[in-house]
């Protein structure tokens, strides 16, 4: 009985020590993965937390062309799709779908976590709130929002540029496998703005590029202010109604519902592809201008700090032959935009060890779009 003692008394001192140290929250990203048999977070973990929604109104089902799924793709592709854990997998051609195919049990209804693929579309909500005039311009400063960032050292000239191209200089360590750093935090917590807000800023704003998933969460606080509506109203009304997606989405969200804009929308890869081909069409859908194009040139211009690589949401490569850009999120989530093949691919799924080069852009991206645009192109005068 004494051994039961000491053991209930020493658990309970640990969770004692874990809350008042501030780290309650491991508690749920322990009931959230290694008690669901999962490492880390995953693709369908939506249902875990509480969310918006993002709502559709009219669905527009893509139109198939003329070669829908006609041709298997060439087994090194599959291949390596398949050793990457792909769940869903997408490619669109001159706005109509050409392949799709989906592995381990996923479908077109299936609802994937968008992971950081969300910041970009958080950045979009930016440029609508501009179009709006809810926001003055990029150069806005955060405090216009939260008085409180003028007492934080530096934390007066942050501007909302600088929180959407990651030249914030925000005290923010991008680490995902450490639970104790603010990423754990911000995923399985339940107060943003305490995590976010409780961080100091290192630097002078604008003075380096550092991806930081706290810069877009704190953008999204500042547009959640200006546009006085939840993100995913905003998003729904701005987007997802006038573009006709096929199927209602999700947003986590924290306990005082609050969206987690670094990422964590639910959605399928068809209207993941709508996203992609809102870029490829410089914002137009049916002839309809639902976003800026010149904030859309604004968000795939690379930034001259980030080394080329990144400019407000996006990812950038264009060294490689056949250029492009896209959506990135945790585990190789991607929206891929080739503009001189007038494609889109969309890839979802779970590559906990995705390989990177050199400037932190995934292998499998430039692979992809390689392998493809020769696939289709060429082989199929798709052109």
């Amino acid at each position: 009985m004494k051994i039961l003692k000491y053991v209930v008394g020493g658990a309970a001192a640990v969770v004692a020590a874990a809350y008042l140290l501030g780290y309650d929250y491991l508690f749920s990203g322990i009931s959230k993965t290694y008690l669901k048999g999962k490492s880390s977070a995953y693709i369908d973990d939506g249902k875990l937390f509480p969310s918006h929604l993002i709502t559709t109104d009219t669905p527009k089902i893509w139109e198939e062309d003329p070669e829908y799924n006609q041709h298997e793709l060439p087994p090194h592709i599959i291949d390596d799709l398949k050793h990457a854990h792909t769940a869903a997998f997408v490619v669109i051609k001159h706005g109509k779908i050409l392949h799709e195919q989906y592995w381990d049990g996923y479908n077109q209804l299936s609802h994937n976590n968008s992971f950081s693929m969300a910041k970009a579309v958080t950045v979009m909500l930016l440029g609508k709130a501009l179009e709006e005039g809810k926001i003055k311009n990029l150069s806005e400063k955060m405090s216009s929002f939260y008085p409180e960032f003028k007492d934080k050292p530096f934390g007066n000239n942050v501007t909302l540029k600088n929180l959407a191209q990651m030249e914030a200089g925000l005290d923010w360590d991008e680490n995902y496998n450490n639970p104790f750093l603010p990423n754990a935090k911000a995923y399985y917590g339940s107060d943003l703005l305490k995590t976010v807000f409780s961080r100091k800023f290192k630097e002078e704003p604008g003075t380096r590029y550092e991806y930081q998933s706290g810069s877009t969460q704190l953008l999204g606080f500042a547009v959640r202010g200006a546009v006085q509506q939840s993100l995913a109203s905003y998003l729904s009304e701005k987007f997802w109604i006038p573009m006709g997606m096929e199927q209602n989405a999700t947003w986590s969200v924290d306990s005082h519902g609050m969206e987690k804009t670094y990422c964590c929308i639910h959605s399928n890869a068809r209207d993941y592809a709508k996203l992609g081909q809102l870029f490829l069409d410089n914002g137009k859908v049916d002839e309809k201008q639902i976003l800026n194009p010149e904030f859309i040139e604004q968000m795939r211009t690379p930034t001259e700090k980030s080394k080329e690589i990144y400019g407000m949401g996006l990812w950038i490569n264009n060294d490689n032959p056949v250029k492009h850009y896209y959506f990135l999120g945790l585990q190789g989530q991607y929206i891929i935009m080739v503009p001189e093949h007038k494609m889109v691919i969309v890839r979802t799924g779970s590559y906990n060890n995705l390989p990177k080069n050199d400037r932190g852009r995934p292998d499998q991206v430039k692979f992809l779009v390689n392998e493809l645009t020769q696939f289709f192109d060429k082989d199929h005068k798709k052109v």
